[in-house]
């Protein structure tokens, strides 16, 4: 799992772009996502490669092409969220940072959206396991806006929705009342919330943050369509790639990343695929929404 950090225009406006566990980690790592921002964003401004924690212990924003490249061909790159961060910079060595770590590190610097594939939440079977993404406590906590395509399919969506409802978290739709279905275009549920564009998607966090409530907001995009898998077929891997963790034992950190691995598997990458596009898009919609965001702010009286 890596972070990006792009500065789209050259109004102030930046975003993270956030790739999840490692799908396109490779010794070309920095090219691929070098492409993906600059597709995205129209190569307007400014880009700099990954945010992660660091083999000498630093939580570094925009690593050069060198460590880019060590941390691409790192054997042991471990998965960095809340809990472990102080530990992670304190012992050294590669890590990656989670939705929650993100958000942490685009607070510290500053930057107030960050895209990604999607949330985590309430893993199924949570009722025995108590597996709850530390995402959710930390949309709850941090205010910075989160471009998703919704909570990964793996996950017990009703569950995720009803916590992030708890901890008053606003789940958003941009251009679509049913909610977004990951590798799907749609989930079958309707959204909680739903804005026409990314200028509202804006107008909305202003308004959120101006009334106090400290929390970050979710804005979830349809993966396109021409990527997008069929529901019925992405639910059916996704109910044998979770059987089958079952059956091996798979639990706690290492499930989300075996599972989404194994969801590639059974559909022959094209899960992969969607997961591509979607980042791309999202990507280029968080720039959208920042830029937005960036002009309300400028716009608004200073005290």
């Amino acid at each position: 799992a890596q972070a990006i950090e792009c500065v789209p225009s050259s109004d102030g406006s930046t975003i993270f772009l956030r790739a999840t566990f490692g799908i396109l980690v490779s010794r070309d790592a920095g090219k691929t996502w070098q492409w993906i921002c600059e597709r995205a964003l129209g190569y307007e401004g400014s880009w700099d490669p990954p945010i992660a924690v660091t083999r000498d212990g630093r939580l570094w924003v925009g690593l050069d092409q060198l460590a880019l490249t060590e941390l691409a061909r790192a054997e042991a790159v471990s998965k960095v969220s809340r809990q472990n961060l102080a530990h992670a910079l304190a012992g050294g060595g590669w890590g990656g940072t989670t939705v929650s770590a993100t958000m942490i590190a685009a607070r510290l610097a500053g930057i107030r959206v960050f895209a990604t594939g999607g949330i985590g939440g309430v893993h199924r079977g949570a009722a025995r396991t108590f597996d709850v993404s530390a995402d959710l406590d930390e949309l709850a906590r941090t205010p910075v806006l989160v471009v998703c395509s919704g909570p990964k399919s793996i996950l017990d969506i009703d569950l995720t929705l009803e916590i992030l409802e708890t901890r008053g978290v606003p789940l958003i739709a941009l251009g679509t009342r049913e909610l977004p279905g990951f590798y799907s275009s749609g989930s079958g549920r309707a959204a909680p919330l739903s804005v026409s564009g990314p200028d509202e998607a804006a107008a909305v966090a202003v308004r959120h943050w101006s009334l106090g409530l400290g929390t970050g907001l979710v804005v979830a995009l349809p993966v396109p369509r021409a990527a997008a898998l069929p529901f019925e077929e992405a639910r059916a891997a996704t109910d044998e790639a979770i059987a089958d963790a079952d059956a091996q034992g798979i639990r706690g950190a290492a499930s989300t990343p075996w599972l989404l691995a194994r969801v590639a598997e059974l559909t022959g990458g094209r899960s992969t695929e969607a997961n591509v596009a979607l980042i791309e898009n999202n990507a280029l919609v968080a720039a959208r929404i920042a830029r937005a965001l960036a002009e309300l702010t400028a716009a608004q009286p200073r005290p």
